[in-house]
């Protein structure tokens, strides 16, 4: 057992390798004889990690004798094997077998079985006997039987002996024939005498070409007879004839002519086959044994018998016949009379992966012609447009590949037909089909019929309810073509969606998981996802829009006018007119589109048809001119009705009542301003409260002020000050009316100690005038409203002569000694330094000094204020300030004043000193 030739690579694909591996064994051997190793001898020995050899038998030529293990991918024999009955007397013994190894590599192995010299040469018959003349002259040959051996090559027959008791009468001469095979021929050495010996025994020996060689005997009897003078004679000792194969039967080979020079029936010729030709010669021709014509009568085939040898004799009539022989061969022309024929092994048991590359092995194609030469010159091709093309490759054997990526999804399966045709003239064909399955791969998503579903639900749905289905599909089969459905982590707001909607994770379709309200979610959108069974799997998702349909499941709220026990008292003047708006009516819906359209009427009370309201608006207008004459009280029912299916409508009742007291412009106005209100109920009340009590504060500010004028009897001075006085040339800074403050004080008779109240403005603050404090402040004393104050060291003091206030004149003092403001509370005052100054009166609270103050700031209605104010301006207050403010004018143009000059000044005069 070795390995009897060099192992052949051919790379053909780029994962697939087709190998040659070639053995040879002896014959004889018994059970379990290890031929070879297909995992060592084609390099098989590293596989992937984690997976074992695998070698699986395509195709064997011998199945009963030899087989591989699909593991160990040893070659072994199952059973005794002989050549002799296996192969016959063919010269070439040779098994072949298909070995897919590893599912990626194809091994083609031929496997030589040796002839070992088994068998010993033997012979027809263990005698033959032979009839010479006495005649014969030297030289005469006689064709003598073969031998066979079953062994072939070095063990056939090499060599014929023969054993002679004669003296060197006879001799053996050997010849070869065109196939190879060795024949003898006894030839005479020397004349006979029958008188002399008339028998003689020789011994045939035929020996074979064995390391030990084995040899095979027959024995030859000669008979010397009398003598017949003349024998037959051929014209030719031998003839080379050509017959086409097929040749028909009745066809005249050769017309033999052998001519005896005997007279009579010595001289009488008769043509036959030799004793030793064999039964399949005379099968195949005839002779006629009087003309000597051979002619054809069996099927001439030249793969059985390229070459035909015979040997024909004739021989006469007479007594003691010397026959006369000559060598037949015939060589048998090739005709093209063999159709190619087409085998197949599959390598993938006639279905492949659409996921194979390009240059994958589907099968692998032997194609064979029995005839020779150009008749057995094969072409072969795949017909149709097929994924799939042959590559030849050795001794007519090709591989089927494919040529192109496959797809399943676009075809499933395919019938591919293979054509041989050979080279002969005419040349012949053949065809033959198989089926190739594309098996499946998870190749392909699961595709969604749609980028978005768009599904309507409508509010107060019931938990649970079908919503609609997502459908996705996948042209993969099996489990690959299996899709589930599962909806996305996501939240709508702040929920998830889980509590929203629910999936059937076979089927997609799509439930509520809770009851929707359209006036808190109109839609919401979220994305399910479609996945397959496949390993690994592969999915895709779509997005579903859930819109949610209004339902008329909202009643109309009447918010205008307010309404108490659904009902409204409505005052209107009298004499108001055809077309008065005696009131709104205002009604909100939270349904939207139709279900929120609202439409008003007056179903009750309106029998008269005093009034009408508008449908759209909802406002009531007086139908009839003298309605309060009619009916001073009536009672309408309005009704507001959406348009929903089915419709929702609320009620109110207006009790309209005739208001004397009011004026229908008055009434016009108000209806006017109700008309124009479209607030909610909320914003209404609320501003009808507050401008209700801004309305009694203004009350009560102007009924206490003119309270405490008519009380006092006196007129304060208005203080005014002068804003970021210029300081020497520059040019003086006019007093506007914002830079006057009005502060009002009164005495308290009751009360021994005195109040004073100081209103801060921007004048004061601003004003280049220095203060000081005239007396200590308490140091508890909150800061809000009054404040004692006196000019520094460097300052004038204004006497309070007839004035409950102090003016501190011009001062040049730097930034430290600029007046700080700081309010207090009312406080008790105490004595000033002066010890003769009256005490100080008693003012109004800060906030209402601050109040009255507005009315001369230049930012409210002050008009009124000033002329009251102005019919006091001739007080003794008004002459202190003329006179402080001349002392003020005087300090500026650097001359002195007295300390008592000051007294009160006027408007008029504040604006002659501008």
């Amino acid at each position: 057992m070795r390995l009897s030739a060099p192992v052949f690579l051919l790379l053909w694909v780029k994962a697939l390798m087709l190998k040659n591996l070639n053995y040879s064994v002896p014959e004889e051997q018994g059970p379990g004889t290890v031929i070879g190793n297909i995992a060592k001898d084609g390099g098989y020995g590293t596989i992937e990690r984690g997976k074992k050899s695998n070698f699986r038998v395509l195709e064997n030529s011998a199945p009963h004798l030899v087989d591989v293990d699909p593991e160990s991918g040893l070659i072994f024999t199952k059973q005794r094997i002989d050549r002799e009955t296996l192969c016959r007397r063919n010269p070439k013994c040779q098994l072949s077998m298909e070995v897919f190894a590893n599912d990626k590599e194809i091994c083609m192995i031929k496997i030589d079985i040796q002839d070992i010299n088994d068998n010993s040469p033997s012979f027809p018959s263990d005698h033959v006997n032979i009839d010479i003349s006495e005649n014969a002259a030297a030289g005469t040959r006689f064709p003598l039987t073969i031998a066979h051996d079953s062994d072939s090559g070095e063990n056939g027959i090499k060599t014929y002996q023969v054993t002679r008791d004669d003296y060197n009468t006879f001799s053996l001469d050997l010849k070869v024939r065109g196939d190879g095979t060795i024949y003898p021929e006894l030839v005479v050495q020397r004349p006979l005498d029958r008188e002399d010996q008339s028998h003689h025994t020789l011994l045939l020996t035929a020996v074979d070409g064995g390391e030990y060689p084995r040899s095979g005997s027959m024995q030859i009897n000669v008979r010397v007879t009398d003598s017949n003078d003349n024998s037959p004679v051929f014209e030719k000792s031998s003839y080379v004839l050509e017959i086409p194969e097929n040749s028909p039967p009745g066809k005249i080979l050769i017309d033999l002519n052998a001519t005896d020079q005997d007279e009579g029936s010595n001289g009488q010729v008769v043509y036959s086959f030799t004793g030793y030709a064999s039964e399949r010669i005379q099968d195949l021709f005839s002779i006629d044994p009087n003309t000597g014509v051979i002619k054809v009568q069996g099927e001439i085939d030249f793969e059985e018998n390229p070459i035909i040898e015979f040997d024909v004799q004739a021989k006469d009539l007479g007594p003691n016949p010397i026959p006369g022989h000559c060598k037949i061969t015939v060589k048998v022309l090739d005709k093209n009379d063999n159709l190619p024929i087409i085998s197949f092994v599959s390598v993938r048991q006639g279905a492949i992966s659409e996921a194979a590359p390009p240059e994958s092995v589907i099968a692998l194609v032997r194609v064979t012609d029995k005839d020779s030469g150009r008749n057995g010159q094969l072409q072969c091709r795949v017909l149709g447009n097929v994924p799939f093309r042959l590559q030849e490759n050795n001794d007519n054997f090709y591989t089927l590949l494919t040529d192109r990526p496959l797809d399943r999804e676009t075809k499933d399966e395919y019938n591919v037909t293979i054509v041989a045709r050979d080279n002969g003239s005419p040349s012949l064909n053949n065809s033959r089909s198989f089926t190739v399955k594309i098996l499946d791969e998870n190749d392909n998503a699961p595709r969604f019929t749609k980028t978005l579903y768009v599904l309507q639900v409508p509010e107060n749905n019931i938990p649970g309810e079908y919503l609609g289905s997502v459908v996705a599909h996948d042209p993969d089969v099996g489990r690959n073509g299996t899709v589930s459905y599962s909806i996305l982590p996501s939240h709508i707001g702040d929920v998830s969606v889980y509590t929203y909607v629910s999936v059937n994770p076979t089927n997609g379709a799509i439930y509520a998981s809770r009851s929707f309200n359209y006036e808190q979610t109109k839609s919401f959108e979220f994305k399910v996802q479609a996945k397959d069974g496949g390993s690994p799997h592969m999915e895709s998702t779509s997005t579903v829009r859930v819109n949610i349909l209004d339902v008329n499941d909202n009643l109309p709220v009447i918010i205008l006018p307010l309404l108490q026990n659904d009902t409204a008292e409505i005052p209107v003047p009298r004499n108001v007119g055809i077309g008065y708006i005696i009131a709104t009516v205002k009604a909100v819906d939270h349904d939207h589109g139709e279900s929120g359209h609202l439409t008003y009427e007056i179903t009750e009370g309106n029998d008269d048809h005093l009034f009408e309201i508008d449908p759209v608006g909802g406002e009531v207008r007086t139908a009839h001119t003298l309605w309060e004459e009619i009916a001073p009280v009536v009672e309408l029912v309005v009704r507001v009705t959406d348009h929903g299916k089915p419709p929702l409508s609320a009620v109110a009742k207006l009790i309209i009542k005739v208001n004397t007291e009011a004026m229908a412009a008055g009434g016009s106005s108000a209806s006017g301003e109700e008309q124009h209100w479209d607030v909610s109920l909320p914003l209404v009340v609320t501003l009808c409260i507050i401008s209700v009590m801004l309305l009694a504060v203004m009350t009560a500010i102007a009924v206490k002020s003119k309270h405490q004028d008519k009380d006092a009897g006196n007129y304060n001075c208005r203080m005014a000050e002068y804003s970021n006085p210029p300081v020497g040339k520059g040019k003086k800074k006019r007093i506007n009316k914002s830079d006057i403050m009005l502060v009002q004080s009164e005495m308290e008779e009751r009360d021994s100690a005195s109040r004073m109240n100081v209103v801060s403005s921007p004048s004061l603050i601003t004003s280049p005038i220095c203060f000081d404090y005239q007396s200590p402040l308490p140091l508890t004393l909150p800061r809000s409203e009054v404040m004692y104050l006196k000019t520094t060291p460097n300052s004038l003091t204004v006497p309070r002569s007839g004035c409950h206030s102090s003016f501190a004149g011009l001062s040049t003092d730097t930034q430290p000694n600029r007046m700080s403001v700081i309010q207090t509370e009312n406080f008790s005052s105490e004595p000033n330094y002066t010890g003769s100054r009256q005490p100080f009166v008693q003012s109004s609270t800060f906030k209402d000094a601050e109040r009255a103050s507005l009315r001369d700031s230049g930012h409210g209605d002050s008009d009124q204020a000033d002329s009251d104010q102005d019919t006091n301006k001739g007080s003794h207050c008004d002459t202190s300030a003329r006179e402080a403010l001349k002392m003020k004018a005087a300090s500026i143009n650097g001359q002195p004043f007295e300390k008592d000059s000051l007294s009160c000044v006027s408007k008029d005069d504040m604006k002659a000193l501008e």
